[in-house]
């Protein structure tokens, strides 16, 4: 029988749950350390402890997962930990395109798929010599928003990296990506595009807490001025987001030039869950900063069933279940080359 494995983080517990739903043998990646938190959850069949994650790609765990018939479910811990490389080296089938992460890690490729998307994106900043306004500053990867900062000036600019690279947040040789900063509603959009049906679907929206540059937007001005500290952009936790119902025409149109662009770019496509996302300002225009090739964190408040995804299949229906019907259906088809790398 075919099982879903993925690494113990980030939404396991929702795609584990859902492969149990739809019938599925569920295999945990567990670090020795996490042990006794997955434990906790009955709907995990098999755990294979590791003391790292990149023992994923050992003998042992490959073995174990191909005896298991194993569909590995990438997310971002795994883009996180795993180098691309790694990443195209594992053995057991990877759900959706593996070389498609290397996009999501790589800042250049990123910026290149989603101008071949067509995605408004705010400009890159080549230099920090070249800033005259805020930007944002961030690494490479999926790295959480955990050394990401604001600046408006080089000088600015110089003084947070070098505080950072003290703090052993990031390493002084780390390429850094600058980019305009915009200002808006924060929307991170949840899509599933099904390679079997050939269907694009979106699934929600939510938005992302980061410490602690949001108790900095709590203080007075005057605090936020005198304050030496260098805001952190991590990301905490995830709260749902209903938009207009005016604004869906666009975000399903931003989904499938973004599933069309990746087909010509990075073969087989963007296939299974992924996220743009970016802001709204004021006019309700969305600018998209970043995009996710993979299940993103902000799903996990959907466990029992976006409110889109009722109304698309009639019945509750996370991210985790719907990426395990996908596995179940391609599985009795015969059709696992068509969803997995």
């Amino acid at each position: 029988m075919t099982s879903v494995a993925t690494l113990g983080s980030h939404c396991a517990l929702q795609v584990l749950k859902g492969a149990k739903e739809e019938g599925l043998k569920t295999v945990l990646i567990c670090e020795k350390k996490r042990e006794s938190l997955y434990q906790r959850f009955p709907f995990i069949d098999e755990m294979l402890i590791v003391d790292s994650f990149k023992e994923t790609l050992d003998e042992r765990c490959q073995k174990a997962l191909e005896r298991c018939d194993s569909v590995l479910v990438p997310h971002g811990t795994l883009v996180a930990q795993l180098s691309s490389a790694e990443i195209k080296s594992i053995k057991t089938p990877v759900f959706g395109n593996k070389h498609i992460l290397e996009w999501e890690s790589d800042r250049k490729l990123k910026e290149r798929l989603m101008q071949e998307a067509g995605l408004d994106i705010p400009g890159a900043i080549k230099d920090p010599k070249d800033i005259t306004e805020p930007v944002i500053v961030k690494r490479q990867g999926a790295a959480g928003g955990k050394g990401y900062f604001v600046a408006s000036s080089k000088k600015e600019y110089d003084e947070k990296r070098v505080r950072l690279v003290s703090d052993g947040v990031i390493a002084e040789n780390e390429e850094l990506y600058i980019q305009e900063y915009v200002s808006g509603v924060l929307a991170y959009l949840q899509y599933f595009y099904s390679p079997l049906r050939e269907e694009l679907e979106f699934f929600g929206a939510d938005q992302r807490h980061e410490s602690d540059i949001e108790g900095l937007a709590r203080m007075p001005a005057d605090q936020q001025l005198g304050s030496k500290k260098t805001p952190s952009f991590n990301v905490i936790g995830n709260s749902p987001l209903v938009l207009r119902e005016s604004l869906l025409e666009k975000v399903y149109e931003m989904g499938e030039n973004f599933v069309d662009a990746a087909k010509r770019l990075v073969s087989p496509g963007m296939n299974g869950p992924f996220c743009i996302e970016g802001v709204y300002d004021e006019n309700a225009k969305f600018s998209s900063f970043e995009f996710s090739a993979r299940i993103v964190a902000g799903t996990n408040i959907y466990t029992d069933g976006s409110p889109y995804y009722s109304m698309l299949f009639g019945e509750q229906m996370s991210m985790g279940k719907r990426i395990a019907r996908e596995i179940r259906t391609a599985a009795e088809s015969g059709s696992l080359d068509k969803i997995t790398t």
